[in-house]
């Protein structure tokens, strides 16, 4: 198997939304924010690779909204989901398994792109199958007025037409060695990928902890539907990942790819920090 980063590209969210409770004087010493109080984030994906399977995690922002659309969310960067597959040998046409931690635009918006006529839709990835679990499907083809803005129709209702969605409805192994379990507390149906590389286990974080400086108990985004299931289910999986020494792969944290995690008398907290490559070689 191997596994590689794939960047996307970047944005920028308010800051007090991404921590929730916990005070700016607390957060912004970990990860600061500028003057409008906005903090960079990473839309990085995965590719798994195994046999003949090419597995991509999430797929980014996307690029068929219009600019007014994009405006809001301050992206930058030069990375793009097609340049950095290129850049470890790999096209959109390659992949066969596309799989949705969820369907928040900032995660599945490149899944459907624009016909080349500019008048419809069609898949990102013609040769995929896309993978999201059946709760979250339903909890984003029917949203509530929380999260409506999240769930862009013309993201998610042309997988359907695809005839290539599969859902699917609980924890399960979607190859050997990459098992998918489902949280709750971000968005219903959460989708996160546990894999086994090289002897460790390599975990997608996705929203269930955003960044490296997530990993205290308390914080918890504002965005998150159910934030004490997110406390619940942050709290089973930390014990879980320090006990077995899982690499926490972030999807968002724009410093650091990927960390472990300890336990202290103060609680969790990052431990070390870096690429993926580098976290193998400490």
């Amino acid at each position: 198997m191997e596994l590689y980063s794939i960047p996307t590209g970047n944005f920028k969210l308010d800051g007090g939304a991404m921590f929730g409770v916990v005070p700016k004087s607390m957060w912004n010493k970990v990860y600061p924010s500028d003057e409008n109080n906005l903090i960079p984030l990473s839309m990085r994906c995965l590719l798994i690779v195994e046999g003949d399977r090419r597995i991509l995690v999430d797929n980014g922002i996307g690029s068929k909204q219009e600019d007014k659309f994009f405006s809001h969310y301050f992206l930058h960067g030069e990375e793009t989901l097609d340049s950095s597959l290129a850049a470890v040998g790999y096209s959109r046409n390659d992949i066969t398994d596309m799989f949705l931690t969820h369907l928040h635009f900032d995660h599945a918006g490149g899944s459907i792109r624009r016909s080349p006529e500019g008048d419809g839709f069609e898949p990102a990835f013609p040769n995929a199958d896309y993978w999201v679990s059946r709760v979250q499907w339903e909890w984003a083809t029917s949203p509530n007025a929380r999260e409506k803005a999240s769930f862009l129709k013309e993201n998610i209702l042309p997988i359907a037409e695809t005839g290539r969605l599969k859902l699917f409805d609980s924890d399960f192994l979607l190859i050997p060695g990459v098992e998918i379990r489902i949280y709750n507390g971000h968005t219903m149906g959460q989708a996160i990928p546990f894999i086994q590389y090289q002897g460790r286990t390599v975990v997608y974080m996705a929203d269930t902890i955003p960044t490296s400086a997530h990993i205290p108990l308390p914080y918890i985004m504002s965005y998150d539907t159910q934030p004490l299931i997110s406390l619940q289910e942050k709290e089973e999986f930390l014990k879980e990942a320090v006990k077995g020494r899982y690499i926490l792969f972030f999807e968002h944290d724009y410093f650091f790819e990927c960390c472990t995690a300890e336990q202290t008398e103060r609680g969790f907290k990052a431990d070390s920090k870096g690429s993926l490559q580098e976290i193998f070689l400490k």
